[in-house]
């Protein structure tokens, strides 16, 4: 019988027990003796979340899916954009996305299947239950962007039974999301302090406008975008030289923190050692950075990059101090790495991975108010003029000699803000989608590669584990050119 059992945890298995016996066991979590109280249901919440602490590879899959990034070492092979992916790729996927969001997805259906019965205080339970319709829709943002028609399972895993469930249509997926979203900008809480690890009614907002703009509906995703522009609790800070954006990636919390989470630069399975060599301030001899990831310098982070961008100079890096405090520079096989997601220069403070951050509104409701209207309206221009300006170092709110002009063409003002947030998301694992929402995902990657790009590239495959145990999915339904 074709079952997936990797998709029951081992923390929520369903355990039956004899009616004489009246004491509830201590050693295991079953639905006899969990989901009893108030503290259950956020034990419930935390748990979808440390399905995405598990590994920091998915972080690095997905930005290795760019026209300015190259993999190295053992990752080198899923730049090989003239093929399919390769098997180990194909395992990557599975392992780093597939899994890992389908439990995720697992565990806010448990929560959304047991909460309800819970007595606790309503308004708790509420923005409890909407936290965990938002991480599920979080979850499905992600799998229909990479897979396209994915399986939608939208009830508690019980039994086995349960787990069998076809492709569905990439606009139910989509219905699917806005739905759990609009519940979640509603009963989520306004503010939830310095925790910005959990969203708020405004992270909902957030995630909600990029929903709409990946399907094209315009007005909407501007409406959203600006309603968090306007809430009141975010601002952008402000930069002068390079080293001050170490105040929006390496301090924490910031006004521009809709949602993140913070990474310690030494430990070994973070993020940022990934990403990096040992040479970064703040890693040490136990703590070495794998680095995975090249940057490709022929493409828009080269010479087409323009020097006077603050952001280029934050982003990039030739030479580093070493121990002694010599400037050394980066060997001929490697002159030019990434220096983004990275500790502050001493060490000191920790760094953060952006979920969502606050300064992506400006650019998503510039692109859609400009595209609902067929031409960059004035306030889109300005909300596109506001990013550019901090990127070079300009008061953001005031006019500037770095200013996009009015006049532009529709084609060039939709280009003109993809290309800002390229360069203000470079490492935010934005890219990859951004071209494939566009249209530009071959052109891109073939002028970067100078490789026929191969279509199979455009969605991952299906894990071979979900078509074997999946009796509603056959080989046929697996995405072309694998």
């Amino acid at each position: 019988m074709k079952k997936i059992i990797s998709y029951i945890s081992v923390a929520l298995i369903i355990l039956s027990c004899e009616d004489s016996l009246e004491e509830v066991p201590k050693d295991f979590v079953s639905n006899t003796n969990f989901w009893q109280t108030a503290a259950d249901a956020e034990a419930g919440v935390r748990g979808i979340y440390e399905v995405d602490q598990q590994l920091p590879w998915n972080d690095q899959f997905l930005e290795l899916h760019s026209d300015f990034g190259k993999g190295r070492g053992s990752w080198a092979s899923i730049s090989n954009w003239d093929k399919p992916m390769d098997p180990t790729h194909i395992g990557r996927a599975q392992n780093y996305f597939w899994n890992l969001l389908y439990l995720a997805v697992k565990r806010a259906n448990t929560v959304l299947a047991n909460v309800p019965d819970i007595e606790m205080n309503e308004d708790s339970k509420s923005a409890l239950l909407a936290e965990a319709r938002f991480m599920r829709a979080w979850q499905y943002f992600i799998l229909v962007r990479a897979y396209g028609a994915v399986p939608l399972r939208l009830e508690a895993t019980v039994d086995l039974s349960s787990i069998d469930s076809p492709r569905m249509p990439e606009a139910d997926i989509y219905t699917q999301i806005i739905a759990d979203l609009q519940v979640s900008e509603v009963d989520l809480p306004t503010s939830i302090g310095d925790n910005t690890r959990r969203p708020t009614r405004w992270t909902a907002k957030m995630l909600l406008a990029q929903v709409y703009l990946t399907m094209e509906n315009w007005d909407l995703a501007a409406t959203k975008a600006e309603e968090v522009i306007n809430s009141g609790e975010y601002a952008i800070i402000s930069v002068s030289e390079p080293d001050d954006f170490y105040k929006i990636f390496a301090e924490r919390p910031t006004s521009e923190d809709v949602m993140s989470i913070h990474f310690s630069p030494t430990i070994r399975d973070s993020y940022p050692a990934t990403l990096h060599l040992s040479n970064i301030p703040g890693f040490n001899e136990n703590s070495r950075g794998f680095f995975t990831t090249l940057p490709v310098t022929t493409t828009i982070i080269g010479d087409a990059w323009d020097d006077n961008d603050l952001r280029k100079s934050f982003n990039l890096y030739t030479e580093y101090f070493d121990s002694n405090g010599d400037t050394v520079a980066l060997p001929e096989t490697s002159p030019i790495l990434f220096k983004k997601i990275i500790s502050s220069p001493d060490g000191s403070h920790s760094t953060s991975r952006y979920y969502l951050r606050f300064t992506e509104n400006y650019l998503i409701y510039a692109e859609a108010a400009a595209m609902s209207a067929g031409a960059p309206t004035a306030q889109a221009l300005e909300y596109l003029n506001i990013i550019r300006r901090r990127a070079y170092g300009h008061d953001p709110f005031s006019v500037s000699p770095d200013d996009y002009p009015a006049g532009m063409s529709i084609t060039d003002f939709r280009d003109a803000v993809i290309m800002e947030r390229a360069y203000e998301f470079i490492n935010e694992q934005r890219r990859w989608f951004d071209l494939k929402r566009t249209g530009k995902a071959k052109e891109a990657i073939e002028a970067a590669f100078g490789v026929t790009f191969n279509d199979a590239r455009l969605f991952w495959p299906l894990p071979q584990d979900e078509i074997n145990n999946n009796a509603d999915i056959t080989q046929s339904d697996q995405n072309p050119g694998y």
